[in-house]
């Protein structure tokens, strides 16, 4: 068996190298219907083996018409699902080795490395250390989850058993259910609907708390949604705050967050399942003030960190909750180190788990800190160059700000023609995205996902969506003309304006032009922004228009 499996190994390695290196070429949407693959397979397993050549040859013929290609780099639909060699090796060894890590005498070597990596993990997101397990007397503690749906989940059921139990303290006399009865939940309207599927399974209500324009939820209006339900004779409990919201990548106010939960006794969950990767870098842990007030947090390696799915790594600060949740423990289950080591099976839904932290700790151990750092900021500053490319076409706006690797687009005007354009650019399957809903606002999310994407693979893209819209404005019958800003309109808009005279060709001729643009843009934000429309224009006189602007730029300094 070894030696088939040695041989046949080699097969599969060399067809998944093949298949990631090529996948540029191939369409990233698939162009199928829904029970195409009923007509390629028999309505029943055979009865005798089949040979492993003529299962293998189905893989092209079968299996991938019907993919859509997440590491692609024209994948530009959800967040990213990436994965990398370490991580899809470590996966190969804890495949080979398959054992079940529901308590610590399962397989010591599978609780304890996965709370060595969290700990990792955590330090370098900037984790205080009451979220981390330093020694037999820390209350907190990371683990890993299969997605952020479930983070989210076991934390809303811990801090249910935290609400009841409080309740009883206070007011003695009710029965569970009753008191679960008058519990409430807090979110965004801009939260994951994962969030909603919690609150459906725990038997809780959910209030949605209206975003502001910057689609982020603030502090005040929380607390008054708090005080109101109060006086109601609910029982606030639970708060879920969004770093990196689907729609937009916008950022809920932790800080005041934090502050009206411990104002409230409520928990305080973060939900940053794609954003959290990100805080490996300095930069953006700005995101992460008011952490200290928070009582778990999860996020997703398995979407920028190149730990392929599943695996959402996720904190609390106190177990106590989590372990009161979910401890069921049969005479069979125990063991003689019962209670001395962490036994992950009081931390989950599941009662078993998989070694998932083998290939974390392979991506970890590989790519290093900083290169997992670098790897973050090249998304972003692959998805800042987009922003400059939508920015240079009149036609589009950008309604939320960039944050991160993603860009929210859309044609100015009706949400038809965005529509319209969204569903054209999938079904010619050169690229795929995915819409979100901002304030009544239609809008494509461009999200850098592959590892595998290149400045020339977004020009190409780009050149995709300019040349569909065209197309689709032409055949609408639809014109989106420049928007002129007059002189007086501009000194109202900038405090910054200053204008300036410059001198044409044509003698006696002086024009007025907006010299404000030298203190709003720095200089290569500016040139990369000009010289993104000029590239995508088709036009050829980058150098001129290069030094035009150096020059007007070192003038007007």
């Amino acid at each position: 068996m070894s030696q088939i499996y040695i041989f046949l190994g080699k097969e599969m390695v060399d067809y998944i190298a093949d298949y990631l290196e090529n996948i540029r070429d191939r369409r990233v949407f698939p162009d199928v219907k829904p029970g195409y693959m009923h007509n390629l397979l028999p309505e029943s397993a055979p009865v005798d083996g089949e040979k492993w050549e003529s299962i293998f040859n189905d893989i092209e013929r079968i299996i991938m018409p019907g993919v859509t290609h997440w590491q692609s780099p024209h994948m530009h639909a959800y967040f990213p699902a990436l994965n990398s060699f370490p991580s899809m090796l470590g996966d190969m060894l804890a495949d080979a080795i398959n054992c079940l890590g529901f308590t610590w005498a399962s397989s010591p070597a599978c609780t304890e490395l996965e709370t060595i990596v969290m700990n990792w993990l955590g330090k370098m997101i900037g984790l205080p250390d009451e979220f981390l397990h330093l020694n037999s007397s820390s209350k907190g503690g990371g683990v890993i989850q299969t997605t952020a749906s479930e983070a989210t989940l076991v934390c809303l059921l811990a801090g249910r058993t935290q609400a009841i139990k409080k309740f009883h303290e206070q007011t003695p006399g009710h029965q569970d259910a009753e008191i679960n009865a008058r519990l409430v939940a807090y979110c965004s309207d801009q939260a994951h609907s994962s969030v909603e599927k919690a609150a459906l399974i725990g038997l809780v209500r959910m209030r949605y708390i209206e975003s502001n324009e910057e689609l982020l939820m603030r502090g005040a209006p929380l607390k008054e949604a708090i005080e109101t339900d109060i006086k109601q004779g609910l029982i606030p409990f639970w708060v879920c705050c969004t770093l990196g919201t689907t729609g937009a990548c916008a950022f809920d106010n932790l800080d005041e967050i934090g502050e009206v939960c411990r104002e409230f006794g409520l928990w305080l969950h973060i939900d940053a399942a794609y954003a959290g990767s990100a805080l490996i870098c300095p930069e953006y842990r700005v995101w992460l003030k008011g952490i200290e007030r928070a009582n778990s947090i999860a996020f997703n390696p398995s979407k920028w960190l190149m730990v392929h799915f599943d695996c959402t790594a996720m904190w609390v600060k106190d177990s106590t909750a989590v372990h009161r949740t979910f401890n069921v423990e049969p005479l069979y289950l125990q063991h003689e180190n019962s209670g001395l080591a962490i036994d992950y099976m009081h931390w989950q839904i599941p009662l078993s788990k998989r070694f998932r932290s083998l290939k974390l700790w392979f991506v970890l151990r590989y790519f290093g800190i900083r290169g997992l750092q670098k790897h973050i900021r090249e998304g972003v500053r692959l998805a800042q160059k987009f922003e400059a490319l939508v920015l240079a076409d009149h036609r589009f706006e950008i309604p939320a700000t960039r944050h991160l690797g993603m860009v929210v687009f859309r044609i100015k005007g009706e949400n038809e023609l965005t529509e319209k354009l969204l569903k054209r650019l999938n079904h010619r399957g050169r690229l795929h995205c995915v819409p979100a809903s901002l304030k009544g606002k239609y809008v494509i999310r461009f999200t850098v996902t592959s590892t595998q994407t290149t400045i020339e693979d977004i020009l190409e893209d780009w050149n995709e969506i300019r040349v569909v819209t065209s197309e689709l404005l032409e055949e609408m019958n639809v014109k989106i003309d420049r928007i002129k800003v007059f002189l007086k309109d501009t000194k109202e808009k900038s405090e910054a304006f200053g204008s300036s005279l410059l001198l044409s060709n044509s003698p006696m001729s002086p024009k007025v032009v907006n010299g404000s643009f030298a203190a709003i843009f720095d200089a290569d934000e500016f040139l990369a922004k000009t010289y993104a429309g000029v590239r995508i224009a088709g036009l050829f006189f980058f150098k001129w228009v290069e030094k035009l602007i150096s020059y007007a730029l070192k003038y007007f300094r």
